[in-house]
């Protein structure tokens, strides 16, 4: 199973799509396999973090601004703004793609686990990640 999803960013960010994969996932009869999210973007990433305390989002936000600002005199990638290369070291750090398993039916996420999808650019942005299953033999 494979399915494409979007979501629109409004900015940088991290934005909740747990709900979305698990919508992605639909009606299926299998209770054991592999849930593989890829995003289809090089100026945004995926994670896995904390769902309860929004201020590890703001932390996590600002602490990955501190390690890659913008504005960088030894970018030479700049014809799409100060935020671009930036935002791609920013993906480079993390990541694109993420690897959950599917246990008895459900998302094999911790208690305070959720899936984000990473804005790293100023401007809204239509992002596109691919979902998709696959059964364990």
């Amino acid at each position: 199973m494979n399915r494409e999803m979007s979501i629109r960013t409004e900015g940088k960010g991290l934005y909740d799509i747990t709900h979305k994969v698990f919508d992605a996932l639909g009606t299926h009869q299998v209770h054991e396999a592999m849930v593989t999210i890829f995003l289809r973007h090089t100026s945004a990433s995926l994670v896995i973090q904390e769902n309860a305390d929004p201020s590890v989002q703001a932390d996590l936000q600002a602490w990955l601004e501190r390690l890659v600002p913008e504005g960088d005199a030894l970018y030479t990638h700049t014809t799409e703004g100060p935020d671009d290369m930036p935002a791609h070291v920013k993906a480079a750090l993390t990541q694109t793609h993420l690897c959950i398993p599917l246990l008895g039916g459900k998302l094999g996420l911790g208690t305070w686990q959720g899936i984000y999808l990473w804005e790293h650019r100023q401007a809204p942005h239509t992002r596109t990640f691919v979902v998709s299953l696959s059964a364990v033999l």
